[in-house]
């Protein structure tokens, strides 16, 4: 169902919306929120009370543009709380980008004007296209993101309420308690109907679960992370090592790494994901959630990719009913730009080798003090192109390709952000000696959150589909918009050993 009348208007098709909320239609949760002019509340589409007539409603894009609307979130279905859509993490315009920026906590550290220079814009034409797009300002999407993260922190963990403000963002007590009455006519401590069940974190250490849209599939995900897990920074495995946890051993797997400040850890059930972590400033929590959600491709609804993918024999036959699997974002885009170089026509385990020596290579050239367990996160472009990396083992090709890359990003030639063009940026990877359309392909499907993103004229694809180049390039274009996921999905059943040379990265 296609609940937007156009694209670039901003308007949503009332009929259509009305339909999916006649039809409790969980799929639709986050797509769009329902304002009900009689009671002043917004609910999301699933919500159990009864439907209202179609007089009486009035649909919005984003929880931010109902509570800007006057309607407050109704405590039954919690439509703060529903799952994002991940439509405008996929969408390549002004708005789409600058929503991006803002989930990502931009506005926490930089001005209006200055995420708007970003998008290459005048602060006067972004607040238009938000309001046009969406509905609200920038400012009103930040403070959404902040009371976000607040109902999450104090339904899950046993924080104090001031620890709590610090944590969404909120630069005062008192800016965090306006807001509250505000949106939800109710102080925070009132909202906190009960202590948390979670009890027991160690100092700056908090556990969140988060819902998944439609089936998890997370066996999937976390073996792609596993076979990737690069030593001293990741882990992954049915109980890694790493961190003592007292959570018990999940259902799949989990999954930790080393983040700037701490620590995270990841593992997944059937209900969703469950996100440890320990920081040393809780102000990065939202920072987390959003980062979260993109890796894991939580929010995205794997039923309609699968149905669209199904229609061509050659992958219907590859799903045997099954759902495709969820598309690995990044946790640092610049370093899976840097894995896709090194992975060229390697193996995944002798990739997984040269970037723990890359590592170790910048950690040596700077006098880093080694990281007891985990290092906190993969080092920044600036350190890799201020690096030899004359004893990193690979081609000398392949060296002056990482460095150049690092050189091109460092000094903000290209732009690996959600603020970038990706046709431009796709373009001038090309243009890099050492980068060809797999490279590129990669980049843009996990690094740029790209889900049609395509690693062309990849070996194991090829192998896998008994295609040639042109014939899988051909064949690719039936698989439009989701090429990405359908990529994942010829891994995935390759009867090819993916650990033998040729296998992706």
């Amino acid at each position: 169902m296609n609940i937007s009348t156009a694209a670039d208007s901003g308007q949503l098709d009332h009929q259509a919306c009305y339909q999916a909320l006649r039809r409790r239609d969980s799929r639709f949760d986050g797509r769009f929120y329902t304002g009900v002019t009689t009671t002043g509340i917004f609910c999301r589409p699933s919500c159990p009370a009864r439907t209202p007539k179609s007089s009486n409603i009035k649909f919005f894009h984003h929880a931010a543009a109902a509570s800007e609307a006057g309607y407050r979130p109704c405590r039954r279905c919690r439509p703060e709380l529903a799952p994002s859509s991940p439509e405008w993490n996929r969408r390549a315009d002004l708005a789409g980008k600058a929503l991006q920026l803002i989930d990502q906590g931009d506005l926490d550290r930089l001005s209006v004007k200055q995420v708007a220079a970003k998008l290459g814009v005048s602060e006067r034409h972004l607040r238009r296209e938000l309001q046009t797009a969406i509905g609200v300002g920038p400012h009103q999407l930040a403070r959404t993101r902040r009371l976000t993260t607040a109902r999450i922190l104090l339904d899950q963990t046993s924080l104090p309420i001031t620890d709590i403000a610090f944590a969404s963002g909120f630069s005062s007590i008192r800016q965090f308690n306006d807001a509250f009455k505000e949106t939800f006519d109710s102080p925070p401590s009132l909202l906190r109907s009960q202590p948390s069940q979670r009890g027991g974190e160690a100092p700056n250490e908090i556990v969140l679960t988060f819902t998944s849209r439609g089936e998890s599939q997370w066996g999937e995900l976390f073996s792609f992370f596993r076979a990737r897990a690069i030593p001293g920074l990741e882990a992954v495995g049915p109980a890694a090592p790493l961190v003592p946890s007292d959570l018990g051993e999940p259902d799949i797997s989990t999954f930790q790494r080393g983040v700037p400040g701490g620590w995270i850890e990841l593992s997944g059930d059937n209900a969703g994901i469950t996100l440890r972590c320990s920081l040393d400033k809780l102000d990065r929590v939202a920072d987390l959630v959003y980062l979260v959600r993109r890796v894991t491709d939580i929010d995205t609804d794997l039923q309609p990719v699968t149905e669209h993918l199904a229609k061509d024999p050659l992958l219907a036959d590859r799903l045997q009913s099954n759902l495709v699997p969820r598309l690995p974002g990044a946790f640092d885009r610049f370093e899976v730009a840097i894995r896709a170089i090194i992975g060229q026509q390697v193996s995944v385990a002798g990739a997984r080798t040269t970037l723990g020596k890359l590592i170790a290579l910048v950690d040596n050239q700077h006098d880093r003090p080694t990281v007891p367990n985990l290092r906190p996160g993969f080092p920044t472009a600036d350190e890799i192109a201020t690096t030899s990396l004359d004893n990193l083992g690979v081609p000398s090709r392949r060296r002056t390709t990482v460095g150049a890359l690092a050189v091109e990003v460092a000094e903000g030639r290209i732009d690996l952000s959600p603020a970038s063009d990706a046709d431009r940026t796709y373009q001038q990877l090309l243009d890099l000696p050492g980068i060809g359309p797999w490279t590129a392909g990669y980049i843009a499907m996990r690094a740029l959150n790209n889900p049609n993103g395509w690693p062309a004229d990849d070996l194991v694809l090829k192998k896998s589909l008994g295609l040639s180049t042109k014939e899988l390039e051909q064949r690719s274009m039936r698989w439009q918009p989701w090429r990405g996921y359908a990529a994942l999905l010829a891994w995935r059943t390759s009867k090819l050993d993916q650990s033998k040379k040729g296998a992706t990265k």
